[in-house]
């Protein structure tokens, strides 16, 4: 099983090198690499020419996040594709050996894992834990979805449902999801680990107004998909959420 890891980048000089390392030093060996950089103006460029021909990248512009991941999706020539963000990481190296083990043992055509939020200037203190928990689609209703960087998809998903909607600007990982997922009725298996590290402050937890802005895409998500939330649904999604901070 090839899998394919996609990172979408801009002006990441200070992070991305990190994130880079964390994906190469995978003991799965069949993996590629793509990352897509939005023409940075800072020395993210040159970072990644020095991986050579172990990454596969383009720089030039884009009209946001997920017409950049569209991008990498249409080089991307895994089994199975993965994202990672550019200022994140995998916390250990057996990450990609589980997920490939989880997608053959079980058959599945998602397999989603748990999210750890570190401190972006201690990266020893977590602060805040995203356990997902076993997959029942009706929790969809309740507000629950999984962490869009610690699900991997396969590929053929993409082929047969679309990729990533680029209109959105902070909800198009959820719609995609929620179309692959609750709508197509797609197979989803539970991994319980932690599948990826993020530094808390990033764009998906800025700030209130950000909150405001997601609520809104994501009542277009359902309702671009003729799906009917129950009337908490878009109210639990983010309030669900407070728990992680103390788990």
């Amino acid at each position: 099983m090839k899998i394919t890891i996609i990172t979408v980048s801009f002006n990441s000089e200070a992070t991305i090198k990190q994130t880079i390392d964390s994906v190469l030093a995978q003991d799965y060996p069949n993996v590629e690499y793509i990352v897509v950089d939005g023409a940075s103006k800072d020395g993210t460029a040159d970072i990644l020419k020095s991986y050579g021909d172990r990454i596969k990248y383009i720089s030039e512009k884009d009209k946001g996040i997920y017409d950049a991941l569209n991008k990498g999706l249409k080089l991307a020539t895994g089994d199975v594709v993965g994202t990672i963000g550019s200022d994140d990481f995998l916390p250990n190296s057996s990450v990609l050996g589980h997920v490939a083990e989880a997608f053959i043992q079980t058959g599945k055509d998602v397999i989603y894992g748990d999210l750890q939020y570190i401190n972006p200037d201690n990266e020893e203190k977590i602060v805040r834990y995203w356990s997902s928990g076993e997959y029942k689609i009706e929790n969809w209703l309740k507000g629950w979805m999984p962490p869009h960087l610690s699900c991997y998809i396969k590929r053929e998903a993409f082929v047969k449902y679309g990729n990533y909607i680029t209109d959105f600007t902070c909800s198009g990982d959820y719609e995609l999801m929620l179309r692959m997922m609750y709508k197509h009725k797609l197979s989803a298996g539970y991994l319980p680990k932690v599948l990826m590290t993020m530094r808390n402050g990033g764009t998906s937890t800025a700030s209130w107004k950000h909150r405001y802005r997601a609520n809104m895409e994501d009542r277009r998500a359902w309702e671009l998909n003729q799906l009917q939330p129950k009337w908490y649904t878009l109210w639990m999604k983010p309030l669900s959420k407070i728990s992680q901070l103390f788990t």
